[in-house]
């Protein structure tokens, strides 16, 4: 069972921007992460399962939702004890941090933001608490990157929808009593709309053989003529609108999580360097080790920089997608390159789990996948910059 000796890397003096409040949640989740998460993920993680025991506790640490209203139950923090949480959480693992994004970004969220006053009292207060886990279903198996050419579909029944098709690559989906499902009405306009575990016709068969995100859930979602109450139709929203606008949330935490995967990672191989020998001195001591401890110590500061700004900005309602896509994508892309890095410094060690690098390296590749690949979010800078879309 590995001890986790973390140290929080922070060359800029970054906690000066931090208020009080912001320092004890982060020291409130990493010293719950260190307690519960650290000694048990490497294994769960072996055996591709996911920890479910942990939910109770991840709701007690206002992991679901914390940027959302106190009055649902939620944390009613700002959106850089949000990042913060999320940075903490992909620390350990990037696949704990996907089942705490899911719930607070693409289910709570759109559910807060789109759905009802009743639908806010009835789902809220349980999803804050983990009581109940849900899902977020919008990507197809023939639609990704281009979700709005989605087939699931719903129709009108007069008094209830019939909802069908099949979502793909769903976190949390074996084991969520709730899905919050992007389908087009039989105009062709999106939707979301809530699904309940044990309606009937609706399934949530398990993705197996992952070599990412292994101590993550990850499944299917298959609606086959499901009876879908009117009263669960997220009255607020209609069009992409509504599914883009949960995965800015969910981008904005990715951003601060990815940082966290970096300075794990950054944090082992420095603490390896300094006590491997070799040609009777420390690795530490040599150029080359340094060259890539340096380098990696400066990108994690530019990102923590870059993720800092957009939370001032977000908590001013000011950030744009442009400006969460830019660092969901550059954040990610540099924790993977430190992820490479590290493992050369730990040499053969690297790829054991003894260490967490192979596991970060392997979670990463599916972080710089989802929720808009890394050649997708280059487009949406690109379209910023000059006002043309590359996507038609």
């Amino acid at each position: 069972m590995r001890t986790d000796r973390f140290q929080h890397p922070d060359h800029y003096l970054m906690d000066e921007l931090l208020t009080e409040e912001h320092k004890l949640i982060r020291e409130t989740v990493r010293a719950w992460v260190k307690k519960e998460l650290s000694p048990i993920i490497e294994d769960y993680a072996q055996r591709a399962e996911f920890p479910r025991h942990i939910i109770q506790g991840l709701g007690e640490i206002g992991a679901f939702g914390p940027s959302l209203p106190a009055e649902y139950g939620c944390g009613g923090m700002d959106q850089i004890s949000y990042g913060i949480i999320m940075q903490e959480l992909e620390r350990c693992d990037s696949g704990i941090r996907s089942t705490a994004s899911v719930q607070g970004s693409l289910v709570m969220y759109p559910i807060y933001k789109y759905g009802s006053e009743e639908q806010r009292r009835k789902y809220l207060p349980k999803l804050a608490s983990g009581e109940w886990m849900g899902c977020f279903g919008l990507t197809e198996p023939d639609h990704g990157s281009n979700p709005g050419g989605m087939t699931t579909n719903f129709k009108d029944m007069g008094d209830h929808y019939l909802l069908n098709g099949a979502k793909m690559w769903i976190s949390n989906a074996p084991f969520a009593d709730v899905a919050v499902v992007w389908a087009k009405n039989e105009a062709g306009k999106i939707h979301g709309i809530i699904v309940e575990r044990g309606m009937e016709g609706f399934s949530t068969p398990e993705t197996h053989n992952k070599w990412s995100l292994r101590a993550s859930a990850t499944g299917e979602l298959v609606f086959d003529n499901v009876k879908v109450p009117k009263e669960n139709l997220l009255p607020n929203i209609s069009g992409l609108k509504g599914p883009l606008g949960c995965l800015d949330s969910a981008r904005y935490g990715i951003a601060w999580g990815a940082i966290g995967a970096a300075m794990d990672c950054y944090d082992s191989a420095k603490n390896y360097a300094m006590e491997r020998i070799q040609f009777d001195k420390p690795i530490a001591g040599f150029q080359l080790t340094q060259k890539k401890l340096a380098e990696m110590l400066t990108e994690i500061t530019k990102a923590q920089l870059l993720t800092w700004r957009l939370g001032v900005l977000k908590n001013e309602d000011r950030a744009s997608t442009a400006q969460i896509s830019m660092a969901k994508r550059n954040n990610v892309q540099m924790a993977l390159e430190v992820a490479r890095e590290a493992r050369q410094i730990h040499g053969g060690m690297g790829i054991t789990g003894e260490y967490p690098i192979m596991r970060h390296m392997m979670n990463l590749e599916s972080v710089v996948t989802y929720e808009g690949t890394h050649d997708i979010h280059l487009l949406i800078t690109g379209m910023d910059i000059t006002g043309i879309s590359a996507f038609r």
